[in-house]
């Protein structure tokens, strides 16, 4: 959806009352978290997708590496998943919905949660992802907001899924690019969280829909902070800056320049294919994390 049509409508919206949701849709997090006693709450979230990829095994994966990196982004523990399934069974077979619900559940068993059911309904295109309930102590676990003056801005997986998905439907991208892009999506943010918690995370947000412009702008504005990225120093899957040279882009790039214009000031003359990196959306993106910048050199 339009983030900024979606802003709008969640803006309008009352909040619960209820002093127990830490952490509700106010603040654009990527979870919802709701204490249960003192010592432990719930982290909720919900995600699908459609395919990115046409193998349905493979799209089950990234669609669950997906959802389930909304709870690594607060700092919890992922524990049940319920499948979310929408699926043309009259135009595809049913061969097709097993292979991405395994590879589903391969990326849920890595995770070390369980599959506990799920939903399904008719649609006339694949969708498919995960309802994930995890766990996180109430006093210990992350939010978007928080960033201080000085910390140290570190994101986990490379930038360009959006748009090397796009041109390779033209066939524009090579088949190592391509492996490579895959290979990041189905990357569990597991082994990232399980170290960023060693250390003082002062803000986290997993990087997804609205690019890193979008989700870094969120950041910022939970924080009270302004945010510096180097352009140079992001990481970028192979090709993917060679195809907004192209001339590649992607569907979303102009909505989440919408969101971010106001708000975004480049300090040096980039060319506009280069600018789109910021812009690109992301699937099962990686965590983008504030810390103290003493703690960087360590962490990195």
């Amino acid at each position: 959806m339009d983030p900024v049509g979606l802003a709008t409508l969640l803006a309008g919206l009352p909040q619960a009352d209820d002093d127990n949701l830490l952490v509700g849709y106010k603040t654009s997090d990527d979870a919802g978290i709701y204490r249960l006693r003192d010592d432990l709450a719930i982290v909720t979230t919900a995600d699908f997708i459609t395919p990115p990829v046409n193998d349905p095994y493979v799209f089950g994966q990234i669609a669950a590496a997906n959802a389930i990196s909304d709870v690594y982004a607060m700092g919890g523990d992922p524990k049940v998943c319920l499948n979310l399934v929408c699926f043309p069974s009259k135009k595809l077979p049913a061969d097709d919905l097993n292979s991405i619900i395994a590879g589903a559940l391969s990326k849920i068993t890595e995770a070390g949660a369980v599959l506990a059911g799920g939903h399904s309904v008719e649609d006339s295109e694949p969708k498919f992802g995960l309802s994930v309930i995890g766990t996180v102590h109430p006093d210990n676990y992350w939010g978007n907001g928080g960033a201080q003056e000085g910390d140290v801005l570190i994101l986990t997986k490379p930038l360009g899924s959006g748009v090397l998905f796009n041109a390779n439907i033209k066939g524009w991208v090579s088949v190592a690019a391509l492996d490579s892009c895959i290979a990041a999506l189905i990357h569990l943010n597991k082994s990232a969280a399980e170290v960023l918690k060693h250390f003082d995370v002062h803000a986290a947000t997993d990087v997804t829909g609205f690019g890193l412009a979008g989700h870094a702008l969120e950041m910022a504005k939970a924080s009270g902070a302004a945010l510096k990225i180097s352009l140079e120093d992001l990481p970028v899957m192979d090709e993917a800056l060679t195809m907004y040279q192209k001339g590649m882009s992607t569907g979303v790039n102009k909505h989440n320049e919408m969101l971010v214009k106001d708000y975004l000031q480049y300090l040096a003359d980039y060319p506009e294919w280069h600018k789109q990196i910021l812009l690109d959306p992301q699937t099962s993106g990686g965590l983008l994390v504030a810390i103290p910048e003493e703690q960087a050199a360590e962490l990195v």
